[in-house]
């Protein structure tokens, strides 16, 4: 195994830097970082030094590691390890924290510390490998999952007070998403524009979104591309890739899979 460390920054979220670094040989000296960093390793396990106590960094938990905060980091034992980690800045962090909370523009109170928490660690490591191999930060799913994700991070680590958001979309403001979806289906649509229909702020808009419909936009508008796309499919003129494209899938082989996963057959085969 070679040391070696990748860095990705998102032109869609300044202030956010993802990184990746597999480790045998290399060790971490003591250091501290000026912005926030969540750490998760996907193999091996990471010997840290906080505050002079020993803490284990292993598969199913998460790190937080607050700015200014001296540590350390090795493989336990001398073995090899897979780091995960997102950097955010000060900045970044307040912007997040006033979205998902009804707070002003402070920045939460996080500090270090190690959750134990194997489905948290595998949302997260599953919103950095789609944020790290995605070309677009802005994409429905991501943002949505980026949103939802640090709010239960915030609310785990005692940093913010969890946000009750009841009530529904009212029918005027569902039937215009319908309405919005349908006419640009063929389009990028972003968690901005929806939320912005209905004149709520993303965070809030997810959660009553949710509490309407029992599904999350991205789930719902996927669902709606590929009715969308059983109905030219079944006119029996477009070919799979104009069908593809004509309901918002950019690439024909993601396009086969989701339609396979909800139909259990091909798009050839319907």
């Amino acid at each position: 195994m070679t040391d070696g460390v990748e860095y990705k920054r998102l032109a869609g979220l300044p202030g956010l830097v993802l990184g990746v670094g597999r480790f045998k040989e290399f060790s971490f000296e003591r250091h501290y970082h000026l912005d926030y960093h969540v750490g998760l390793v996907t193999d091996g396990v990471q010997r840290q030094c906080v505050n002079g106590e020993a803490v284990l960094l292993g598969p199913g938990r998460v790190s937080l590691m607050p700015p200014g905060e001296i540590h350390d980091g090795a493989g336990e034992s001398g073995n090899a390890y897979t780091l995960k980690t997102f950097r955010l800045s000060g900045d970044l962090l307040r912007d997040v924290a006033a979205e998902v909370t009804d707070s002003d523009h402070r920045e939460p109170g996080l500090n270090g510390m190690m959750l134990e928490d194997r489905t948290l660690a595998a949302q997260l490591l599953q919103l950095h490998d789609a944020m790290r191999l995605s070309p677009d930060a802005s994409a429905l799913c991501v943002q949505s999952e980026w949103l939802s994700l640090l709010h239960c991070l915030f609310a785990r680590s005692g940093a913010i007070k969890p946000v009750a958001i009841k009530g529904a979309l009212s029918p005027v403001h569902w039937q215009r998403l319908k309405d919005y979806c349908l006419f640009h289906l063929a389009e990028k649509i972003t968690l901005d524009e929806l939320a912005t229909l209905c004149g709520l702020g993303r965070f809030h808009f997810l959660r009553r979104f949710k509490q309407t419909i029992g599904m999350t936009p991205h789930a719902w508008l996927l669902r709606l591309r590929l009715e969308r796309a059983c109905s030219l499919l079944a006119r029996g003129k477009p070919t799979i890739a104009e069908v593809a494209q004509g309901v918002g899938f950019y690439d024909q082989s993601h396009f086969n899979r989701a339609f396979r996963q909800a139909f259990g057959v091909a798009p050839s085969a319907y």
